[in-house]
């Protein structure tokens, strides 16, 4: 059932959002990465298996990449991210790989299910498809508050890496999200992946 205050607080943090990241100046390209609004990188690190598997199936899609290092971020590709994030996060049921395909870990395109990264998936080809540049659409690869591994898209703008995922609807910077932050995508080589250095204290919750 719909809830109309819940839905009406969606909204209100998406707009929050919208002009918290309109409010503050792009971030100057001369050493914008250094900036907290962004995950740092550390370095070249392991390619996830399930992907390594995707990348032998899906040999276009993974290589070398050019593109821009930061997308620029408007209210028109601002609300794109948006509806991009809340169509794939709707028409996906979440399936574990294991109900799925009886394996463990299998990177792919859903089909009406599947599990984080194939939302991660999906909602990279769709962007892609409107025109946003590979290099700025990074998978990566982070760990929740439980300890379980969890994967969303990082989409680096002008104002900070955005993360989009499946179990929140509102898009937030990565440095707002609740996850500890392993590694993603390299922006140049899609089928390569670098670490990333999360500096920040993340509560972990209890286990009872």
């Amino acid at each position: 059932m719909l809830d109309p205050q819940g839905a009406n607080m969606k909204h209100v943090a998406a707009f929050a959002l919208l002009i918290a990241l309109f409010m503050t100046p792009a971030i100057a390209s001369q050493d914008q990465f250094a900036d907290p609004a962004y995950a740092p990188e550390q370095g070249p690190t392991s390619t996830p298996v399930g992907h390594y598997e995707f990348c032998k199936s899906h040999a276009g899609e993974c290589g070398a990449v050019a593109g821009p290092s930061a997308e620029v971020l408007t209210e028109k590709l601002w609300a794109e991210l948006q509806e991009t994030n809340n169509a794939v996060n709707a028409s996906v049921a979440p399936v574990t790989d294991q109900d799925l395909y009886r394996v463990a870990e299998y990177w792919t395109y859903p089909n009406g299910a599947g599990d984080c990264e194939d939302y991660v998936l999906e909602k990279r080809r769709e962007l892609i498809a409107k025109g946003w540049p590979a290099s700025t659409l990074l998978i990566a690869v982070v760990r929740k508050q439980d300890g379980e591994g969890h994967a969303i898209l990082l989409v680096r703008t002008d104002r900070g890496d955005l993360a989009l995922d499946n179990l929140d609807g509102e898009i937030h910077l990565w440095n707002e999200t609740p996850y500890t932050y392993l590694k993603r995508q390299s922006q140049t080589d899609a089928s390569r992946w670098v670490g990333l250095e999360d500096g920040r204290v993340i509560q972990v919750a209890s286990m009872h």
